[in-house]
C-alpha cells in the first residue's frame, strides 16, 4: 500500500493502448488540468510513481496495461475556520463531527481541507473511508470505517437502511402544513445543476418531520430521514415552503462564487447531521453517536435578518 502525503492519499489512473511515446505525453494529455511543466516537475520530483512505489522518470517510455500514481496538490485553498473533533474511536470505527462549509473528500478545489484528510493528519490512519457522506455545506457526525476487511459489512448499513440518523434543521414556519409530519415524494436529478426536484412516481424520498420550538415565524425542525436520496433533506423542507436557511440551491440556485473569493462563513445552511444510531455488524454491540451540538434558532435569526444600511 502506497503511503499518504501530509493525509493525502495517492490518485491512480490506469494506462490504455495508445500512441504516446512517454510517461509525460501521456499525463500531460489525458489529464490537462496539471500543466506540461508541471507534470514534468513533479516525476523528477519523485511524486509519480508505479504500483511499488518506483518514481516514473519524465521521458520513461509509455508502458500500457499498468499503473501510475501521483498525490494531487492545489496552489491554494480557502481555510474552512472551523474545527472537526472525533467523537468516537475504536478499532474498527472513528465517528467525527464536521464543521459547516468543509467537504467530506478531496473533489474539485478541495484537497487539505476536507475531513478525511485533516483525520488522516490528526489520526494518522491511512486507511480510513468514510462510511457515508454529507453535504459540504451540512454539518455533522460522518462515520469512517479504519479496517479494509470490515468496511463492506459497514458501509453495507447505510445500503440497506439499517442505521437510524437525526438532523437538526431551522427553516421558516408554513402555517399551511400540519406538524409532526411524514413527507413522501419521488426525487430525480433537475435540469438545473446540483438540484433535485420532485417528479410524479413512486416515492423514493421519506422524511419524517417534527417541530421543535419556533420563534418569530422561523422554527427548529427535527428531521429524520428514512431514506437517503441526494440533497433529500433540502430538497423535501423546500418543496413544502419551509427552505432551510442558508440554502444556496433551494428553492433557488445562486451563482457560484469564483475560485478566488471565500464563502461567506458567518451564513452556514442550518442544517446539522446530529445523531446516528444502528447495530454494529462486526461486534454486534449497538451504537449511539450525538454530536454534542444543537442547532442556536435565535442566532440563526438574527444571522438572516437584513443588515441596515
Amino acid at each position: 500500500m502506497l503511503p499518504t502525503i501530509d493525509g493525502v492519499s495517492p490518485s491512480c489512473v490506469a494506462l490504455p493502448h495508445g500512441p504516446w511515446m512517454t510517461m509525460l505525453d501521456f499525463l500531460a494529455e489525458r489529464i490537462p488540468a496539471v500543466p506540461r511543466e508541471d507534470w514534468a516537475r513533479r516525476m523528477s520530483q519523485g511524486e509519480v510513481v508505479d504500483a511499488q512505489g518506483q518514481p516514473i522518470a519524465p521521458q520513461a517510455p509509455f508502458r500500457a496495461h499498468t499503473k501510475l500514481y501521483y498525490w494531487r496538490s492545489l496552489p491554494f485553498e480557502h481555510k474552512v475556520p472551523f474545527d472537526e473533533a472525533v467523537v468516537f474511536q475504536d478499532d474498527y470505527l472513528v465517528v467525527a463531527y464536521k464543521p459547516h462549509f468543509l467537504p467530506v473528500t478531496p473533489k474539485g478545489r478541495y484537497l487539505q481541507e476536507t475531513l478525511l484528510v485533516r483525520l488522516k493528519r490528526k489520526l494518522g490512519i491511512d486507511t480510513l473511508v468514510p462510511m457515508h457522506r454529507i453535504d459540504r455545506e451540512t454539518a455533522g457526525l460522518v462515520a469512517f470505517t479504519i479496517q479494509p476487511h470490515t468496511r463492506n459489512a459497514y458501509q453495507s448499513l447505510f445500503r440497506d437502511k439499517a442505521i437510524t440518523k437525526t438532523y437538526e434543521a431551522i427553516a421558516p414556519l408554513n402555517p399551511a402544513v400540519s406538524l409532526p409530519l411524514r413527507y413522501q415524494s419521488r426525487l430525480e436529478e433537475s435540469e438545473r445543476f446540483m438540484a433535485m426536484h420532485e417528479v410524479e412516481g413512486p416515492a423514493n424520498a421519506d422524511t419524517h418531520i417534527e417541530l421543535i420550538e419556533s420563534a418569530s415565524g422561523f422554527g427548529r425542525f427535527r428531521l429524520s430521514p428514512i431514506t437517503g436520496q441526494k440533497h433529500q433533506l433540502r430538497a423535501h423542507m423546500s418543496a413544502l415552503g419551509m427552505p432551510i436557511l442558508g440554502d444556496q440551491i433551494y428553492p433557488e440556485l445562486l451563482p457560484a462564487l469564483p475560485p478566488e473569493v471565500a464563502p461567506d462563513f458567518s451564513q452556514p445552511l442550518q442544517l446539522l447531521a446530529q445523531a446516528l444510531s444502528f447495530v454494529d455488524p462486526v461486534t454486534g454491540v449497538p451504537r449511539q453517536f450525538h454530536c454534542g451540538r444543537s442547532l442556536d434558532l435565535q442566532a440563526a435569526i438574527r444571522a438572516s435578518a437584513p443588515q441596515p444600511r
